[in-house]
């Protein structure tokens, strides 16, 4: 017989978690926790990340509170990202649910719920499956942007090196995609295994056996020798996720590996030597964590000899619309439907909205559209019910179309009429505020450097540091 999935359910309620595992038995393999501490411990114990989980946000010493099950959603992303995490829970104001979808849940359901249903929603979720935009044309990344032609530049110089990397970005940006796709696949080393382990989601006391090996005896349970992580990736790469999670005391082991591959499997005397390529990837700022006393700075400087940002979405501008379209076609596609399509006002707040949750949020989002709206239109109301209540939505996007550059006359005079209508209209203000974006865009380009931003925009550096003046004195 075919393996089940494994579930986790995740709630304080004794009977709420019994009767759950009971109704999904003959379809998921459930293991259920009470807390988030206990549900750490047990992810550390399991043969395997569940494919998914059904989370309860009040969760003790906060029952009454959803700050333990938010902060949950994003320890089970860190372990797995690919894990499908819905929140079941009495706690379901508009506002918590859009949260936990920001986090990273796919969605929310509040209690009392229909099992059924719920057993409905949990096939429904791991049947889409792939996480990151992975596009050959573009070298495994997806974007036009200017920080992903930047990061994609970047990559293409260091990627068959063999120096240490670090990957730095937000939670949901992709950075384990760049690490296995770019750094990985499109290398010479592609051919050679990729191993990748999360340091947050593995016990301290067993970090060290797991990459490093250990001997027979070593410790209680090692009832034989067993390689580690280093000697099995051979001269492929080692992808160690969440750097920032390592313990202090395993750091100095670590950084003997990549100054001269040497390593020690636990309970051994006899010195190996690794020659994998190491690749670190965090979401923390290793500097404040030096600072600290919580990271090695030798270890930080050896980790980044080449040092990578994977930008968040809201830095690049029109590519949420390319990972829409590309989403939508993958999940349409997977779902058997026809892909849902978002008027004009709703994809000028598609444009508009931070995305704080990144390409991870982005892809949820479609997820549920793709549910729900098959084949339909959607619209403004729907898409920011979809967003974080706690981001500002500008609805003055909903008023003012948004206008090419190379509009025709016949566009351009329907978009006068729509201002003039809603009393909207002022020259004046209109181009300096064209103005205003044109400066701020070249500016942030060029990094602050007046000179560089003058020339990108073609004027002299006089007139732009004289506009510049101007718009301080207004």
């Amino acid at each position: 017989m075919a393996e089940k999935p494994l579930l986790l359910v995740v709630d304080d309620d004794p009977l709420i978690s019994d009767a759950l595992g009971y109704a999904f038995a003959n379809d998921f393999d459930v293991v259920t926790s009470h807390s988030r501490p206990h549900c750490l411990r047990l992810l550390q114990q399991l043969r395997q990340a569940p494919l998914a989980a059904l989370v309860d946000l009040g969760l003790p010493p906060l029952p009454h509170r959803p700050d333990e099950g938010f902060a949950l959603i994003g320890d089970l992303l860190a372990v797995a990202p690919e894990m499908k995490i819905i929140v079941l829970s009495g706690q379901n104001d508009e506002d918590n649910a859009r949260h936990a979808r920001t986090l990273g849940a796919v969605d929310f359901v509040g209690k009392p719920c229909d099992p059924g249903q719920l057993l409905k929603m949990l096939k429904q979720a791991i049947a889409f499956n792939g996480g990151g935009a992975s596009d050959p044309q573009h070298g495994g990344l997806l974007g036009d942007s200017l920080p992903m032609q930047r990061l994609r530049l970047q990559l293409g110089q260091y990627a068959n090196l063999g120096f240490p990397v670090l990957i730095e970005g937000e939670s949901g940006s992709g950075k384990d995609l760049v690490a296995s796709q770019h750094l990985h696949q499109l290398t010479e080393r592609r051919k050679q295994p990729f191993l990748a382990i999360n340091c947050a989601a593995i016990s301290p006391s067993l970090i060290e056996p797991t990459l490093f090996g250990h001997a027979k005896g070593a410790f209680t349970g090692a009832t034989s020798a067993r390689a580690g992580y280093f000697e099995e990736a051979g001269e492929g790469t080692l992808f160690l996720d969440e750097i920032g999670e390592l313990p202090h005391d395993l750091q100095p082991k670590l950084l003997r590996v990549l100054e001269n591959g040497e390593y020690q499997r636990v309970g051994e005397t006899q010195t190996r030597v690794s020659k994998a390529r190491i690749i670190a990837a965090t979401n923390r700022d290793l500097r404040q964590e030096i600072k600290g006393g919580r990271f090695r700075a030798d270890l930080y400087h050896r980790l980044s000899v080449f040092s990578v940002f994977v930008p968040p979405l809201r830095e690049m501008g029109n590519d949420r619309l390319l990972l829409l379209d590309y989403f939508r076609q993958r999940y349409a596609t997977q779902a058997n439907c026809p892909p849902f399509a978002l008027d004009a006002a709703a994809e000028r707040l598609w444009l508009a909205y931070s995305f704080p949750g990144n390409v991870r949020e982005l892809r949820n989002i479609v997820i549920r559209l793709t549910a729900r709206c098959s084949g339909q239109s959607v619209g403004a109301e729907q898409v920011i019910a979809e967003f974080d209540a706690s981001e500002p939505v500008d609805r003055n996007t909903l008023a003012a179309p948004a206008m090419s550059p190379t509009a025709s006359g016949e566009q351009l005079q329907s978009a006068l009429d729509h201002l003039h209508s809603a009393g909207q209209i002022n020259l004046d203000t209109t181009l300096a505020g064209f103005e205003r974006a044109y400066i701020d865009a070249a500016l942030k380009i060029a990094s602050g450097n007046v000179s560089h931003a003058a020339r990108l925009l073609g004027i002299n550096r006089t007139t732009l540091y004289n506009r510049m003046e101007i718009r301080q004195r207004s």
